[in-house]
């Protein structure tokens, strides 16, 4: 097998990880609580007598087509809303910026003021960074980020707590973030293959490329106390690679029904159209929780109180039944998906854009 190959574009997969870099985690600490996996969104450190401390790191994620302002939104809520998936408000933010040489002061300015803003909106301080312009750096990864919070040891949670019996919700649906980058890069050309009055519905998915609101409201305030055992937002291979990973962390299996899973018939229309497999394209924006049975209803009635839209789509089973999906009445093996579908034709989009 080719290098290219075994490290194709997007997250690499679960083979690699497992291969390459699980095994060499440096010194070893029993105050590690959730470490490096493939599927946990964030680490979690005891730090003090019944306090941990969790952090996620992702790339600094800057597309100046999306326009200044909402490339920075994004690139807030990309650490957000894996740092909320632990049921744990956000409190800290590092940010390293290598900046490419043709950026403006003023687009500078729009940038870091976005940032600062969605800060205070959810109670994050900036406590470290580094700020610089360098030959060799290019849109979008401008450098990277950590995002941390704090709280109790007996009040988070990660996506190796799901257990059996629990029951399976996603909030908004499938392909949220294929459909919000597809409007906000691919204008014209989504305009010209679905019409104006898709794109329109597929511009507001912009701003529900987030989990934030969506993990904070089922937590409320204690994930554990409200029933809700794992969280994990839907990004590279979207639903199908989500459920996979936290059957994976979880040691379990999984049974859910895909016909259960909401879809936009604007988002139905545009996979279809350049090719996408809705179900396992990338979806920041759609939150997958586990939650006990009995708390599942209350989960479902606070997102809707927010407006937040959910759906229970099966259940955690034990390891050995496997992690099954039924699709119009047949049932077969759900696989993780490897490589995500949206990138080639995200790609491909982006050159047909440049010729309208």
């Amino acid at each position: 097998m080719t290098l290219t190959a075994e490290l194709p574009l997007g997250k690499i997969n679960p083979a690699v990880f497992d291969g390459l870099i699980y095994p060499r985690l440096g010194a070893p600490s029993p105050d590690i609580l959730a470490g490096p996996m493939h599927g946990v969104d964030c680490g979690v450190v005891r730090v003090a007598p019944g306090r941990v401390l969790a952090m996620t790191a992702d790339p600094f994620f800057i597309v100046p087509q999306y326009g200044w302002e909402r490339a920075a939104w994004f690139a807030f809520h990309i650490l957000a809303s894996d740092i909320t998936t632990t049921g744990l408000k956000p409190s800290h933010l590092a940010v390293d910026l290598n900046l490419p040489l043709s950026i403006k002061k003023e687009e500078l300015e729009v940038l870091w003021e976005t940032v600062h803003r969605e800060c205070v909106k959810y109670g994050v301080s900036v406590v470290t960074g580094h700020t610089a312009r360098y030959a060799g750096c290019d849109y979008p990864m401008v450098g990277g980020a950590v995002m941390t919070a704090l709280g109790d040891e007996d009040k988070y949670v990660t996506t190796r707590m799901a257990r059996p019996g629990d029951r399976v919700i996603v909030t908004k649906g499938a392909a949220i973030e294929t459909c919000g980058l597809f409007a906000a890069a691919c204008p014209k050309l989504v305009e010209a293959e679905l019409g104006a009055a898709d794109l329109r519905e597929l511009e507001k998915m912009f701003y529900a490329m987030s989990t934030v609101e969506d993990a904070l409201t089922a937590a409320d305030g204690n994930a554990r106390a409200s029933g809700v055992t794992s969280m994990h937002d839907a990004t590279e291979c979207g639903i199908w690679g989500g459920l996979y990973e936290i059957a994976r962390a979880s040691g379990t299996g999984m049974a859910v029904d895909r016909d259960a899973i909401p879809l936009a018939p604007a988002a139905a229309r545009l996979c279809r159209r350049f090719g996408i497999d809705p179900y396992s394209a990338i979806s920041e924006g759609t939150l997958i929780i586990t939650a006990r049975p009995e708390a599942s209803a209350g989960v479902l009635a606070r997102l809707a109180a927010k407006g937040i839209t959910a759906a229970v789509i099966g259940e955690v089973t034990e390891k050995a039944r496997g992690i099954k999906v039924s699709e119009e009445g047949r049932q077969r093996d759900l696989a993780h998906p490897v490589n995500d579908p949206f990138w080639p034709a995200f790609a491909a989009a982006q050159e047909r854009e440049k010729s309208l």
